[in-house]
């Protein structure tokens, strides 16, 4: 028999915890606070935070009143019923989804129920109760474009989901990729649920799908009987005039589950995101739901629900703006498209043709990729942020090919155009002085 007792009182064993915990994936996010929080004075091209002189804490009290004032003189009800709303629980799928469905069909053309939405604390959480949801047994895997979104690799850990990978391509995706791994997977006994990507600006590749991809993707979802986990923070911020339609707007077949946040457009300290779930689920006594109405079970035994006070915030800021987040965020819309203009300009600038450093091009969002002649480690970045005053995000924290030892990302949300300006500049003495 196995002796199982601590050594010291009090004390446990990792090994006897889940298996996540020693997964670098949970490690990741600490590790970049951390430091972050050493160097405070170092300019973050690393943070995806979304910028911060915009706030006002007076337009948190301004939404809360109009959401009120939305519930009484709107909706008719009693004063009784609103202090209700604010106060009470609320249901599980949330209190604000007929708003969420107007501003999805405002916003971005999706024609959605709001029955099929479920409101959660933050879009982390949607993802989990999809990964959760998804996973029958030791045969599910899902499918991640590579390099992908740190949270979604976690999530899936703590779900007891394996990841299996699938090349971006030029294209932000590459199909054919897609298709050998799927059927790759099935000739090995496994069961893929989904494939998880952001098809506008990813997180961290910057990478968009153009429209042609986005219409083959679905119709390879159809002809594999996949769904599609659509991860969509950064739709807004194109770089240029026009937006492609969602794969969520595109989708006729429900082969779509739709992932939003509010952390971005709305207010990230309400942490309020949702999942557009209308595919329909049978059940053994010939009963129909919705997968959201699923979701929602899930979620009543992981957080309850979404605070009310936070839902009532982003319900405000809606409401006030007619429903139009691209409305409300005029301003980060352009400062974003400014910044990115100014780092692709100033890394032209400081990194010729010849210099071994190049980078992606991406058509809006927050973050490139730059690939350096030497490893962009975790060592060089904490030397980086203490010597040079900048940090950026090692590439490896995101996926594990080769290529990403060398690689980098940046972002431009948090900080001022005059900062990003600065902020190429220290990058550029690091590395000149790690050329010579």
């Amino acid at each position: 028999m196995t002796d199982t007792t601590p050594s010291t009182p009090g004390q446990l064993e990792l090994a006897h915890l889940h298996s996540s915990l020693a997964d670098p994936a949970l490690e990741s996010m600490n590790f970049l606070n951390e430091v972050a929080g050493r160097y405070p004075d170092a300019l973050s091209l690393a943070a995806g935070r979304p910028y911060e002189e915009f706030f006002d804490i007076e337009e948190v009290h301004r939404y809360l009143r109009r959401f009120e004032s939305h519930l009484t003189d709107e909706l008719g009800l009693s004063p009784a019923q609103a202090r209700r709303a604010f106060y009470q629980y609320g249901r599980t799928k949330g209190i604000i989804h007929d708003l969420v469905a107007r501003n999805l069909a405002v916003d971005e053309g999706i024609e959605a129920d709001p029955e099929a939405l479920v409101v959660t604390v933050g879009c982390q959480e949607a993802m989990f109760l999809v990964l959760r949801a998804l996973r029958t047994d030791d045969r599910d895997v899902v499918l991640a474009v590579a390099p992908t979104y740190v949270g979604l690799t976690g999530a899936a850990r703590l779900a007891d989901l394996p990841v299996r990978t699938v090349r971006s391509g030029p294209d932000g995706l590459d199909l054919d990729d897609l298709a050998v791994t799927v059927r790759q997977a099935r000739a090995e006994g496994l069961r893929p649920r989904a494939c998880y990507l952001l098809a506008d600006h990813s997180n961290p590749s910057g990478l968009s799908l153009d429209l042609a991809t986005r219409h083959a993707l679905l119709e390879l979802a159809e002809r594999e009987d996949l769904l599609l986990l659509e991860d969509n923070p950064y739709g807004l911020f194109s770089a240029g005039a026009d937006r492609p339609p969602t794969l969520k707007a595109l989708d006729t077949r429900r082969r779509v589950v739709y992932l939003g946040s509010y952390a971005k457009t709305g207010l990230p300290g309400a942490r309020v995101g949702f999942v557009l779930a209308d595919q329909l689920v049978s059940g053994p006594s010939g009963a129909v739901s919705l997968f959201a109405d699923e979701l929602a079970k899930i979620k009543s035994m992981l957080t309850v629900n979404t605070p009310p006070i936070a839902q009532a915030v982003i319900a405000g800021k809606l409401l006030e703006h007619d429903g139009s987040l691209l409305k409300a965020n005029e301003r980060e819309i352009a400062l974003y498209r400014d910044n990115l203009a100014r780092l692709l300009a100033g890394l032209a600038e400081a990194f010729p043709a010849g210099s071994g450093v190049h980078w992606n091009t991406p058509s809006g969002g927050f973050f490139l990729v730059v690939t350096v002649p030497f490893r962009a480690d975790d060592e060089l970045l904490e030397l980086s942020a203490r010597d040079y005053g900048v940090l950026w995000t090692p590439m490896h924290h995101f996926h594990d090919a080769p290529e990403a030892a060398h690689q980098l990302r940046l972002s431009v949300s948090l900080l001022t155009p005059e900062q990003v300006d600065e902020g190429v500049r220290r990058l550029a003495r690091l590395v000149d002085d790690r050329l010579r």
